[in-house]
């Protein structure tokens, strides 16, 4: 088998590509085993089962490893505009390349203890994986990559418009309660708590002045709030749009390709074809 049907197989694959699709299958199911056992493993009903988790990680992690060596031997067929040890470079500092690293790092430091367990919880990224075989992730992350700018943008605003909240309500509530705004990290917890309409309860305003401007900004927060919502509903729409577009065109070309096709096999064949019906004609 040679390299480049190694990367026909990897990659995600059409429904005529049995190996491919049946490789994307059992991938896929192997996050998800995983995703189970991370959640799983929390409960103490799993403590009789440690072997066989142990196991199954395992296997599922000298997968995950493989798989990340063959994307990385094969990197050339998805940049193939650039270099061979440039692509390897690219997919490795790749979102998707580092997911893949990720998905093989918490099974290796497992057997540490204190803090080198507590970074087994980053397998829960194997989840975003699955983000190359589900075409509505793939959307999703096509109108983050689109809308970065904005989204930024607005959580800028976002983020001034909470130190500002958090030095007045410092300022407004410090001599009224000294341990709830003891200084303007406490505001700032108050101001993310509700501008970002969460609102735990455990700060509150208790003078007039206080109050009066956490309505105001209560108000303002649902505002910011709707900000990113609408840009991403925005791109939404416009990718659907796209997808739509994209697939009608496809579509059309298939049905030209077809036409002719049965064109060509009419003349070798000697008989008329109605490019509408489909069926043969006499000449």
């Amino acid at each position: 088998m040679n390299k480049k049907r190694v990367f026909e197989i990897i990659q995600v694959g059409n429904l005529s590509d049995v190996p491919s699709r049946a490789y994307d299958i059992f991938l896929v199911a192997a996050v998800a085993v995983n995703i189970f056992i991370a959640l799983f493993d929390t409960f103490p009903q799993a403590d009789p089962y440690q072997s066989l988790i142990w196991a199954v990680e395992l296997f599922t992690v000298i997968f995950f490893t493989i798989d990340y060596g063959l994307r990385i031997w094969t990197a050339e067929y998805l940049y193939p505009d650039i270099s061979r040890g440039r692509a390897r470079i690219k997919f490795i500092f790749s979102w998707a390349g580092l997911i893949d690293f990720l998905s093989c790092v918490p099974f290796l430091v497992s057997a540490g203890g204190g803090v080198l367990r507590m970074f087994r919880i980053i397998r829960i990224l194997r989840v975003f994986r699955i983000h190359h075989y589900a075409d509505p992730l793939r959307v999703i992350g096509d109108v983050l990559k689109k809308k970065r700018g904005q989204l930024l943008s607005s959580i800028f605003i976002v983020f001034i418009l909470m130190i500002a909240s958090s030095l007045l309500m410092y300022h407004l509530e410090h001599e009224a309660q000294p341990e709830a705004f003891a200084n303007a990290f406490s505001g700032f917890w108050w101001a993310a708590n509700t501008l970002l309409t969460v609102g735990y309860g455990d700060i509150i305003p208790v003078t007039l002045a206080g109050k009066i401007c956490g309505t105001l900004l209560t108000f303002l927060g649902v505002g910011m709030v709707a900000i990113p919502t609408g840009i991403l509903s925005a791109g939404f729409m416009e990718q659907v749009s796209i997808v739509r577009e994209r697939a009608a065109v496809e579509g059309f070309i298939e049905d030209v390709r077809h036409v002719q096709q049965n064109q060509v096999a009419a003349e070798q064949h000697s008989y008329a074809y109605c490019p509408y019906c489909g069926r043969e004609l006499p000449k």
